[in-house]
């Protein structure tokens, strides 16, 4: 006597078959077309570094020096004496500094020379050294090879060199500030009709607007304490041409975890140069006393509740974005996290998962899964 057949339900749940979203479509196909657009949408960004690099500097310093002609118009000053002070405010901070750069480059261009003779004496000690420690020059050669000071001076030159090219990047950046400034008199009322439109885009601007100002602001403060206590410290020390040493660590300060690293390289080297191991030593020693626990033990702090970012996912974002779009990427790296975050997940609730993830410490939401329901859900 044959078996009654099973129930079509009972069928379906021994064999569910793919899983399958409110569209239709099976997650694992839509997994896959959306990394597919993901890696897409990097290589145009890649593509593209040369000019979205240039204009979301400009669009961050604008956003960061926001509250100055704001603070400005509420006590009476008109809106576009406010935008006019705007633009000079950041006129005359680009200019300081692509000054100093320059004025100290040139300087370091002329003084490198002095020290080729210094260089090639303590690489001769070395050598020595390692031969005493039955090290041939032979297995020595590929790693000397690398450090010819000669290139080094040719480094230098290039740079120096590349001074027109450097220029016309500056004024590029220079007219974009000019346009976001003009642009943002007029951001709050936008601002106020997307938030009534699209509440939800909205708020997510808003969020990735405050979020990059505080920590920019922070960021900021902390560099002009590391820039300053690094400057009157090498100037004690005796190394030459501080303030740029110093500048350079405040530029750094914007790269996170790393950042210190990067400015710690050249006024080492140059310690070297100048009083041999004991300056070295000396001036590792003080840059970690100083960068390390203010770069990488206490700003990290406030820089997390900041932005809400945990420190593996602003390391990620380091890598992710310096590679993208390059230098200015890797100094960018919050701030491009904070918007993809933004128009990504910020955006739409059923994402806000990985906002859990991204973020610094738990939110304390304890939401409970939603119930199914027999209703197809409703756009």
């Amino acid at each position: 006597m044959r078996e009654p057949a099973a129930p079509s339900s009972v069928v379906a749940m021994r064999n569910p078959g793919p899983e399958r979203l409110a569209s239709g479509m099976p997650r694992a196909l839509v997994i896959l077309i959306a990394g597919a657009c993901l890696v897409v949408i990097i290589a145009g960004l890649k593509l593209g570094a040369w000019l979205i690099a240039p204009v979301f500097l400009a669009m961050v310093i604008v956003i960061t020096l926001r509250p100055v002609p704001q603070w400005l118009r509420r006590h009476g000053v008109p809106a576009g004496i406010a935008t006019a002070l705007l633009i000079l405010l950041v006129y005359a901070l680009v200019a300081a500094l692509v000054v100093i750069l320059v004025v100290s480059i040139a300087q370091l261009a002329s003084l490198l020379p002095a020290y080729a003779e210094r260089a090639d004496d303590l690489l001769d000690g070395l050598k020595s050294l390692l031969a005493h420690w039955n090290i041939s020059p032979e297995q020595l050669r590929p790693a000397t090879d690398q450090l010819d000071f000669d290139r080094l001076l040719g480094y230098v030159g290039n740079l120096l060199g590349s001074v027109t090219s450097i220029g016309t990047s500056i004024l590029f950046v220079l007219a974009l500030l000019l346009f976001f400034c003009i642009e943002a008199s007029g951001a709050g009322a936008r601002q106020l009709a997307l938030q009534s439109d699209r509440p939800a885009i909205g708020s997510a601007i808003s969020g990735f607007v405050r979020g990059t100002r505080r920590y920019m602001f922070v960021t900021t403060v902390f560099g002009l304490i590391v820039a300053v206590l690094d400057t009157i410290a090498l100037e004690i020390m005796g190394i030459p041409l501080p303030l740029l040493w110093g500048v350079l660590a405040f530029i750094t300060n914007y790269i996170p975890n790393v950042g210190f690293i990067l400015g710690l390289a050249p006024p080492a080297i140059l310690g070297l140069l100048e009083g041999g191991w004991q300056t070295l030593l000396a001036v590792i020693v003080v840059y970690s006393a100083l960068n390390f626990v203010i770069q990488s033990v206490i700003q990290p702090r406030f820089v997390g509740q900041a932005v809400g970012i945990s420190t593996i996912a602003t390391f990620l974002s380091l890598v992710l974005w310096g590679w993208v779009l390059g230098p200015l990427g890797a100094i960018l790296a919050i701030p491009l996290t904070l918007l993809a975050k933004a128009l990504l997940v910020d955006v739409d609730p059923r994402a806000r998962w990985v906002d859990d993830l991204l973020a610094s410490r738990a939110t304390g939401r304890a939401e409970a899964p939603p119930r199914p329901s027999a209703e197809p859900e409703k756009s």
